[in-house]
């Protein structure tokens, strides 16, 4: 049997283009959605597109936030950009007692509120069912982004891509099957034995700086501050860097800059190299989430 979400209004509050692709879906299943921060197109025709988040909020049983979540002002992502929407006490204050809200990532100040407003808090990001799926977009799009970069093809460069996670993964092995030499630097043991076994150079961390300045190409996927100023400062300055992890990334842009080394914070890919192949992978999950979190009662 599919699954059925008939009887569910669900408010998409802000996002990007694959939230296009998803909203469809939804109602497909059975959903009644509302969006806030969207141009109407032809996708939306059955959706019911708002100005307000007020009027999206009125009566929502389930509430979507973008992947990103929010900055730390809590200003919202939008797919139109004349609409600007943040994440305010008032709007958490508003969210029906008992909702459903998900969002890629929340900042602590939304945990608080899912506490403090009693609606149900669900972080989807690092999600295995999504996490490793999105890893594939997200790899793309890099390789994209350093392509139209570099004055080098990626076949022949010394490509690095610091992590060895989900994205790691995925990016290393797309790197290595266009011909780059690929450096994956890791933390754990286990990790970096699998680096090598696969055909990867591993670099421990710790000996990311004797390394560093053999680099053409870093892809950053650790959401901590590796590359710093004193890291920064052994690289050659021709060498591009493309930060993947979640804003503020784990780069020092303004030391970059300084120094004269083109970095680029590239976070939401997914969403910007293939926003459909993206809208499906959160249509093919999303649903399930809310089946398995709403009680049966409460639609």
């Amino acid at each position: 049997m599919g699954l059925d979400l008939r009887g569910i209004k669900i408010a998409i509050i802000g996002g990007d283009k694959r939230h296009i692709y998803l909203m469809p879906e939804l109602i497909k299943l059975g959903a009644t959605v509302t969006a806030v921060g969207f141009l109407p197109c032809p996708e939306l025709e059955q959706v019911r597109l708002v100005e307000k988040v007020e009027s999206a909020l009125q009566d929502a049983q389930v509430l979507i936030f973008p992947m990103q979540g929010t900055d730390q002002a809590g200003n919202i992502r939008t797919y139109d950009q004349d609409v600007k929407l943040c994440f305010t006490p008032a709007m958490a204050a508003a969210i029906p007692h008992g909702a459903l809200v998900i969002i890629g990532s929340a900042r602590d100040f939304i945990k608080e509120w899912a506490t403090k407003y009693c609606w149900k808090l669900l972080e989807i990001a690092e999600m295995d069912t999504i996490a490793i799926l999105n890893a594939i977009p997200s790899a793309e799009g890099a390789i994209q982004l350093a392509m139209e970069k570099l004055p080098i093809t990626i076949h022949g460069s010394n490509s690095f891509v610091l992590g060895f996670g989900r994205l790691g993964k995925t990016l290393a092995r797309m790197l290595r099957g266009i011909g780059a030499n690929t450096t994956v630097v890791a933390r754990k043991r286990a990790d970096l034995a699998r680096i090598f076994e696969i055909g990867y150079r591993p670099v421990h961390c710790s000996q990311l700086h004797q390394v560093i300045a053999e680099a053409d190409v870093i892809f950053n996927s650790v959401p901590a501050l590796i590359l710093d100023e004193k890291m920064l400062s052994l690289m050659r300055k021709d060498t591009l860097i493309i930060d993947l992890a979640a804003s503020p990334g784990g780069t020092d842009f303004g030391a970059a800059k300084k120094l004269g080394i083109n970095a680029v914070l590239a976070p939401g890919l997914p969403g910007i190299a293939a926003p459909k192949t993206s809208g499906r992978i959160l249509a093919q999950v999303i649903p399930q989430l809310i089946l398995r979190e709403i009680p049966q009662d409460y639609f």
